[in-house]
């Protein structure tokens, strides 16, 4: 078993950097503004049309509140029409079925939800979601949101290449581009693919079979592929159908498995390799993608192992084979399933081929906790780039304080606001985790919506709100959340947890541009050495240890000894 879960394991990683670093190249002369030549005049015609660019003069750009407005207000459009078409959608063409509109309280999770990349999703989408919802509503959204957080990492990294200046670009021009160039192709791309595996893509109405009771039967259709390949290049997640990458129209071979979990990471996984190239030393950003790579590979064969081992009180009782195969496909298998939570857990994106509420104890735990760090393993199109960043500003201001040196990343001071900045960001999500985790089981509607006592059913709840914080979307399942009450808190806490983070990026961004360059020191500690690196996963895995462990001891850690203890 370790050896053929260590080759997947491997393979996976081979093929990713192979194909994100070419890729990656390019994202970085979309940061730079190094377009064709055609591009560049086509595009001009374009802002002197939208009012960016006056004849004559240079693109204007923005400093970091007037890019933080932008994105805000760009997201704030993006919701209201989301809402209204979800509210509005039975009275609107391309509904085959004649679906009405959702209650207020659950297009409100669904707008936030998709407006904030995290796609949550509190309803099936086959019974749910006309055509026009799933096409012109979640899919283009899927596209938008995920722009906005890879537009927030490119005026991080500007941040750190300028010097004395107050501007970080221009957000609609960021987001026009990302969506143009980089997005909708490798959408395209992707979603023949699928086609070609079986995913389907069609305008036609349910179909009506006879099943195997010789009793009538609906077979789901609809547009799949399309918005299959952008919710996972965007780290989105929301699947077409209510079980997600686990249906056959949406998942159907072992091939179009694996060349998902590649189109998770293929974006996070370039932006490093952008990132490396922009500030012009190829080796900060592959040190990120040794620290990723390092956690992800551990987290990985951690639950792998967990879900070969399986039950030990039924493994007593010979009640069940020893592997767990409860909640998993039989054409993905235990590697197949354990891997892809993994890296759907780990990059932010929600896209699941298996129930992790049917995972063991600590099998399910792993992907939860790589949640709770704040999806900086690969992490999601941009924000695991820039959350990463907050990090490494963290390991430098700790790294200076051992050594009695000013903290200094890439020729930048590291001074009391970025530290600040950087303390609010981090905190954000745990904070919102653990309140509104404590709030669900306060009251009785929190509790009521619980499906599974005990240790079991606390892990269901903090699962929810680890999800919606982080802006993952994955469920842990046994937790009734299409309640006027989740719907509402889980919105928030969605909300908050997206822009609660991407304001205080921005902030810092504004704060390094400004900065004067420094002179290189020897004696400040490299940051792209193994020594770095391992001062880097240490930062992140203590983080995320002081903050959950307690929490995480009441949840799987006690059901796992609960069982350890019956068998």
């Amino acid at each position: 078993m370790a050896v053929t879960a260590l080759l997947l394991i491997a393979s996976f990683l081979l093929v990713l950097i192979v194909l994100a670093k070419p890729l990656g190249l390019f994202i970085a002369r979309l940061i730079e503004g190094d377009m064709p030549r055609f591009v560049m005049k086509t595009e001009a015609v374009v802002w002197r049309c939208s009012g960016l660019k006056q004849p004559g003069r240079e693109m204007t750009e923005m400093n970091w509140s007037r890019y933080a407005l932008a994105i805000l207000l760009f997201n704030l459009l993006g919701f209201i029409l989301l809402f209204t078409l979800l509210i509005f959608q039975g009275h609107l063409p391309l509904n085959p079925q004649q679906l009405p509109g959702m209650s207020w309280d659950l297009a409100f999770n669904t707008a936030v939800s998709f407006v904030t990349n995290t796609n949550w999703q509190s309803y099936s989408g086959e019974n749910s979601l006309s055509y026009l919802s799933q096409m012109a509503g979640l899919t283009v959204q899927n596209f938008l949101s995920a722009a906005t957080g890879i537009a927030v990492v490119f005026a991080l990294i500007r941040a750190f290449v300028r010097h004395n200046s107050k501007t970080l670009g221009n957000a609609w021009v960021d987001i026009t581009r990302i969506t143009l160039y980089l997005l909708l192709p490798l959408a395209i791309i992707f979603a023949l693919f699928f086609v070609s595996q079986g995913v389907i893509q069609s305008f036609s109405p349910y179909a009506l079979s006879d099943n195997l009771n010789s009793s009538a039967q609906f077979i789901p259709m609809g547009p799949v592929a399309s918005q299959e390949a952008i919710k996972l290049l965007g780290t989105n997640g929301g699947g077409f159908f209510g079980a997600n990458s686990s249906h056959p129209f949406e998942n159907p071979t072992a091939l179009s498995n694996f060349v998902q979990m590649l189109a998770i990471f293929l974006i996070p996984t370039a932006l490093c390799f952008a990132f490396g190239r922009t500030v012009g030393d190829n080796k900060q950003g592959n040190a990120l993608l040794w620290v990723m790579a390092i956690i992800f590979v551990i987290a990985a064969m951690l639950v792998i192992n967990a879900e070969y081992v399986g039950n030990p009180f039924l493994n007593e009782f010979s009640a069940s084979s020893t592997a767990n195969m409860e909640g998993k496909e039989s054409r993905f298998g235990i590697l197949g399933s354990a891997l892809y939570a993994v890296v759907t857990t780990a990059a932010s994106c929600g896209a699941v081929n298996g129930m992790h509420d049917s995972f063991t104890a600590l099998g399910g735990m792993i992907p939860m906790w790589l949640m709770q760090i704040g999806e900086v393993v690969f992490g999601g199109v941009g924000s695991g780039l820039y959350g990463m960043l907050l990090f490494v500003l963290l390991a430098v201001f700790i790294a200076g304080l051992m050594i009695g040196r000013t903290p200094e990343y890439l020729g930048k001071k590291i001074e009391v606001r970025e530290m600040k900045l950087v303390a609010i960001a981090i905190l954000v999500t745990p904070t919102l985790v653990l309140c509104g985790t404590t709030l669900a089981l306060m009251t009785e509607t929190g509790r009521a919506a619980i499906l599974n006592p005990g240790a079991h059913g606390f892990s269901e709840v903090l699962y929810a709100f680890s999800s919606a914080a982080n802006n993952n979307g994955s469920a842990f399942a046994g937790l009734s959340t299409n309640t006027p009450f989740y719907n509402t808190i889980l919105a928030i806490v969605m909300l908050l947890g997206r822009f609660g983070v991407i304001l205080p990026v921005l902030a810092i961004a504004g704060s390094l541009t400004m900065k004067k360059p420094q002179i290189a020191n020897t004696a400040n500690l490299p940051t792209h050495g193994p020594v770095f690196v391992g001062l880097l996963i240490l930062t992140v895995l203590l983080i995320g240890a002081l903050t959950f462990v307690p929490a995480l001891a009441l949840g799987p850690i006690a059901e796992h000894l609960q069982i350890k203890l019956a068998a």
